[in-house]
């Protein structure tokens, strides 16, 4: 990136037709504690009144730039953002969630008084009314690379989503997002993790993510939402990232290949159980994968008790042809 520093953060927000959400999401920027910040709004295209809504933020708060691009995919536009980026670090919130006040100040402080590339902190995530838990823990989480991908990759108190995560502006310098796909977390999250010097995770609830049926992700809460074309992208990138991880550390390889297969049966458990026809390619896929590597998956040293339940369930038995 050839944008200089002169501020400590750059919040960088992708807007699409969210005109019920995104006054809501500004709104729980602009009243951050810590106020040393560039908010850069990129508006995707947007048909109804978000870029609009978006303008009108900035003409009342110089700390606001809105940038309009014609449609396009979300790393596009997410880079978009990253080229006019001038923050020591860099955080993405998304146009339908809500940050905590002290959110900023709080991933700020974690990185800077640890002298870490990456702080991370907890979330919630709201359900119609509800706020549950989504990663939170205790814990400080004091890692080496190798040790953030092992805890992207588990899953349980770091996520792939790129909000509530803060990053070192020179993450972005050779790692930028794919601009093809919807869902560009999955593919690049743990390429920066994979690259910090130290990442730093403090489970405290800062940030808000709110679930609803027009989510890019509300397969998350709805496995009947799954599709052929979500499952190939989430199939083909879990591939790449494990050759990805085993190429920069060895060390953690045989977590990563497990990690594959383990997202694997996972979603021939919720293809078969929620009779998702529509998904049997992707099922054949998953199935002679597994029978090919059954052994090395089944006999592992990772691998759970209730993958072992799935694997007889819906593997044992099969033979590749």
């Amino acid at each position: 990136m050839e944008a200089m520093v002169t501020t400590k953060i750059s919040v960088v927000m992708l807007t699409y037709n969210r005109e019920n959400f995104i006054s809501e999401a500004i709104e729980s920027i602009l009243n951050q504690t810590e106020t040393d910040f560039e908010f850069i709004i990129v508006n995707n295209g947007s048909t109804d009144k978000s870029g609009e809504i978006a303008e009108m933020y900035a003409k009342s708060d110089s700390r606001i730039k809105v940038i309009h691009i014609p449609k396009n995919s979300i790393g596009k536009g997410r880079n978009t953002g990253l080229d006019l980026a001038k923050g020591e670090y860099i955080t993405f919130v998304d146009d339908d969630d809500i940050a905590e006040p002290d959110m900023l100040e709080f991933l700020y402080n974690l990185a800077t008084e640890n002298n870490a590339d990456i702080s991370i902190c907890g979330s919630t995530k709201k359900i119609k009314d509800n706020i549950l838990p989504n990663c939170i823990f205790d814990e400080y989480l004091y890692m080496t690379p190798a040790e953030a991908v092992i805890e992207l990759l588990k899953r349980k108190k770091i996520n792939a989503a790129m909000p509530t995560k803060m990053l070192k502006k020179h993450l972005f310098d050779n790692i930028r997002f794919n601009e093809t796909g919807m869902y560009d977390d999955i593919s690049v999250t743990y390429k920066y993790m994979a690259n910090a010097s130290k990442v730093v995770a403090k489970g405290l609830p800062k940030y808000c993510f709110v679930r609803h049926e027009k989510n890019n992700s509300s397969f998350t809460t709805n496995d009947m939402l799954l599709t052929p074309e979500q499952l190939d992208e989430y199939i083909n990138a879990f591939r790449e990232r494990t050759i990805y991880l085993s190429e920069v550390h060895p060390d953690i390889a045989g977590y990563a290949q497990y990690s594959e297969w383990s997202y694997m049966i996972s979603m021939c458990n919720k293809i078969v159980k929620n009779n998702l026809t529509n998904c049997s390619k992707q099922l054949e896929h998953i199935r002679k994968e597994l029978v090919k590597h059954y052994d090395d998956f089944y006999y592992g040293n990772y691998i759970e008790e209730f993958e072992k339940e799935f694997m007889n369930l819906y593997i044992k038995g099969i033979t590749n042809d």
